[in-house]
């Protein structure tokens, strides 16, 4: 099997491990919040399942290119739909989600096949340190931005997750210009990207968990995993050389079928939120909104204990 074969193989494996994080991540921030989960082993849990998604995605962009395995990872979405209804009890989505995660697929496979391959060059140690400085920048505008919309739970949620996504593909890219440096052995120089991928994947895990304890799952998760693909492909395509088939047609149709992408992306979040999840020990309530739901339940049993009179003896 060929070095892209195995770079897809990985990537898909890689998803599926991302999907599970993403699920108990998203059930231990709607219990515990966004800051309490350290103590939980069930935290721990999607904590290993993200470290093994990405050694899984490590080696995939050794082998392959990231235009191939960036948009592969946004799989994890599709993944996370059967993967919620097996494992906690989840409304598998209704038809419009089965609709989006078709597109979803679709619109990656052809992109899948636009590919031509690794790219010729890695970043310049200049280079790394401009992205970087950009990445910072970038990231900092999304944090002022979810500060500021404390009071709107669907744009905080959405900032962050946009935050994640960013932290994620450049962390993507980073690990990508590592295994570049170390293919011909060890390479010292190559130590501040290393720095910097474990600082991007860190800020990546705590926005996605911030994001989560905000939105649910789904619009957080769907931002994030259109975000992260985007943003790494544009800069493997600017610094690592990397190209479609068919020069500028074959552009013109990958930018068609990430569009495609996300399109059904987006339909499979909207969806899985119309479907609904179970609350704990009730009835259905909206996923984008399953934290909100349970502290207003909790304030209403709070108001509802006070205003009941106490029993006459």
């Amino acid at each position: 099997m060929s070095a892209l074969m195995w770079s897809v193989l990985l990537s898909l494996v890689s998803a599926v491990a991302y999907a599970g994080g993403a699920i108990v991540q998203e059930r231990v921030a709607v219990v515990k919040g966004a800051t309490a989960p350290l103590g939980d082993p069930v935290w721990w849990s999607a904590v290993a399942l993200n470290g093994l998604g990405a050694a899984l995605h490590v080696a995939a962009l050794a082998l392959g290119p990231l235009s191939v395995v960036q948009p592969l990872g946004a799989l994890t979405i599709v993944f996370a739909l059967p993967m919620a209804a097996l494992f906690v009890g989840r409304a598998a989505g209704d038809r419009t989600a089965w609709r989006g995660a078709l597109l979803a697929t679709g619109g990656l496979a052809g992109l899948l096949t636009l590919v031509s391959g690794s790219g010729t060059r890695t970043p310049t140690g200049g280079e790394r340190i401009a992205l970087l400085a950009v990445t910072a920048g970038v990231l900092a505008l999304l944090l002022a931005a979810a500060r500021g919309s404390r009071t709107r739970p669907a744009l905080r949620a959405a900032a962050l997750a946009t935050g994640s996504g960013v932290a994620f593909g450049l962390g993507s890219v980073f690990t990508k210009a590592v295994a570049a440096d170390q293919s011909d052995g060890f390479v010292p120089s190559g130590l501040p990207s290393v720095a910097a991928v474990a600082v991007l994947s860190a800020a990546g895990l705590l926005l996605s968990q911030s994001a989560y304890h905000a939105g649910g799952l789904h619009a957080p998760l769907a931002t994030l995993t259109v975000v992260n693909p985007v943003a790494a492909t544009v800069v493997g395509l600017a610094l690592f050389g990397e190209s479609f088939r068919m020069g500028g047609l074959g552009a013109a149709l990958a930018t068609g079928c990430g569009l495609v992408a996300a399109a059904g992306l987006a339909l499979l979040s909207a969806g899985r939120a119309r479907a609904g999840v179970p609350a704990q020990g009730g009835p259905e309530e909206d996923d984008g909104t399953a934290a909100a739901g349970l502290r207003a339940r909790r304030r209403d049993g709070d108001r509802g204990h006070m205003a009941t009179p106490p029993a006459r003896r």
